[in-house]
């Protein structure tokens, strides 16, 4: 069994998720670095961990599929036997106009909750036994922002993120007292992949009304997401069952 502790996230080739894995991996973790398509990021981000003194393990994996979830789990057992952090970051949208009610069939709203909620509900009960080895664990969830704001990619994706944060408090409780589960809500955060949905106009156009709105008059950066799953994972030992927003104060707005 591994001395370090242990830190899984999902969807961890690029953008929060890497983040996440670095800073792990800063602060002296092993870490199990998670993706579904293509290796070469994965590897690159792992590789990185590495430099920084970390024992890596990448799985290819889709969260979407159970036996993926549970092959993850297992992996992570052989390899390590422990998980302390589980980060359920992976996520998936279809950029779609608000207004647009045609631009959303059945089929979008089943591919984006088999990712959001049902993909982290999966890995949840596939890493719970190995956690609960190690209290007090600590598992979190990646919501948004558009959960609570009815702004975000699309409908579909903000109905799954609210979905997620009702998951997180009722795992919660099912988990106590010996793994915690909180969740973080992020704003308009800058990564590859929201610039690559929306397109450069609509991405600064998306930057420009952000802060032109959220009181500190910023976006937000993977970075400051990882620090929200470094404190609620490793270190927020009597949290559970809450909903950390990272938003600049886009909720409250300007004065």
């Amino acid at each position: 069994m591994s001395q370090k502790k242990v830190a899984v996230v999902t969807g961890s080739s690029s953008g929060i998720g890497a983040a996440t894995a670095r800073l792990y991996a800063t602060r002296g973790w092993n870490v199990v670095v998670n993706y579904s398509r293509d290796p070469a990021p994965a590897q690159a981000v792992a590789e990185a961990c590495k430099a920084l003194g970390a024992e890596v393990l990448v799985v290819k994996a889709d969260v979407s599929q159970d036996a993926d979830c549970r092959r993850l789990a297992a992996e992570t057992e052989a390899r390590f036997g422990r998980a302390d952090v589980l980060v359920n970051n992976a996520g998936t949208t279809k950029f779609v106009d608000i207004k647009d009610l045609d631009g959303l069939e059945a089929d979008d709203f089943h591919k984006i909750y088999s990712v959001n909620v049902i993909g982290a509900y999966q890995m949840v009960r596939a890493f719970a036994p190995l956690m609960r080895q190690h209290p007090v664990a600590g598992i979190v969830n990646v919501s948004s922002v558009a959960s609570i704001m009815g702004r975000g990619s699309s409908l579909a994706y903000m109905a799954s993120k609210g979905a997620l944060n009702a998951m997180t408090v009722g795992l919660a409780r099912a988990l106590a007292p010996h793994i915690r589960v909180n969740a973080i809500a992020p704003g308009l955060v800058e990564t590859p992949w929201l610039q690559e949905g929306l397109g450069a106009e609509k991405y600064q156009a998306g930057v420009d009304w952000y802060k032109g709105r959220a009181a500190l008059e910023e976006v937000i950066s993977a970075d400051d997401v990882a620090e929200t799953a470094w404190y609620l994972g490793a270190s927020a030992a009597k949290t559970t069952g809450e909903l950390l927003l990272v938003d600049a104060g886009l909720r409250i707005t300007k004065a």
